[in-house]
């Protein structure tokens, strides 16, 4: 044989049975409570218990023998494949999910049976914007949010709804400034279970903050237009549910609307669901 016959080469060359030859040949898996695993030298199976300190791997077996082995290379099996067992890592602990509106997410959870208190926000584009930002929290209060379509029948619409204890009302209204209609209708329905909160906007997409939609300011609509179309005109928009779909895609959370209005809102649904009025 040319060269003479090399001790060191060949397939005994090399760590056998060492921890890169081993890591190569057997996958490592963590070594959690519950897994089901196969002690393949004598055959116990069973669920992982817990790896110690000392690397032992605890097992229950199914008549609920426990046994412990060590965790050699490949000395285990889980779901037909050898494998070599490793300590579990440590993983920081999960934030707390935060909801639209920044508060703590309670999860996935039923919605709560509803109230008898209600709010209600002037039209279609008020109730999606609240649902989108507080959607969450009303559901977990049991809160319904019911469209006005204006407020020009409010009185109308308060009496029928009779509030009293355990059955308040809560109105959202835009343009509630000093000598506006809205200021006069809220004066009108004054009522100790009857809150009206608002805005100083003129239509509720004001109330988004205008960076939202890569702009820098409102345009301003001269007298005598229509608020939305006159926008729609100066952003370049075709209708006015064009442009509200994409005001409403890009509201992520309460930061990204004016403060005049998540204070409004979170002040309007503290009224009705305070416990001593709760229904």
């Amino acid at each position: 044989m040319s060269g003479g016959w090399d001790p060191h080469a060949g397939i005994l060359a090399g760590p056998v049975g060492g921890r890169a030859k081993a890591t190569a040949i057997y996958p490592e898996v963590e070594a959690v409570a519950g897994l089901v695993v196969v002690h393949r030298a004598s055959g116990f199976t069973g669920t992982v218990l817990r790896m110690a300190r000392d690397g032992l791997v605890e097992v229950r077996g199914r008549t609920g023998l426990d046994k412990a082995f060590a965790a050699r290379p490949g000395a285990f099996a889980v779901e037909g494949r050898p494998v070599t067992l490793i300590r579990p890592r440590r993983r920081p602990p999960a934030a707390p999910a935060i909801t639209a509106s920044g508060s703590l997410s309670v999860g996935p959870a039923p919605a709560k049976v509803a109230r008898a208190s209600r709010i209600l926000v002037e039209g279609v584009h008020d109730a999606e914007l609240v649902e989108r930002v507080w959607g969450d929290d009303l559901r977990v209060e049991g809160v319904v949010v019911e469209r006005l379509d204006g407020v020009d029948h409010l009185r109308e619409v308060v009496a029928r709804f009779a509030p009293g204890p355990g059955r308040r009302l809560g109105i959202l209204v835009d343009h509630l400034v000093q000598g506006s209609k809205e200021a006069r209708v809220a004066v009108a329905v004054r009522d100790p279970h009857v809150l009206v909160t608002g805005t100083p906007y003129v239509d509720v997409w004001e109330a988004v903050k205008p960076s939202v939609l890569g702009i820098e300011r409102w345009p301003d609509i001269p007298r005598g237009t229509d608020w939305k179309t006159g926008v729609c005109q100066a952003l370049g928009a075709d209708h006015p549910r064009e442009l509200w779909r994409r005001i409403l895609a890009s509201v992520r959370s309460y930061a990204d609307l004016q403060p005049p209005l998540v204070g409004a809102v979170e002040q309007l649904i503290d009224f009705v669901t305070e416990p001593a009025f709760g229904g």
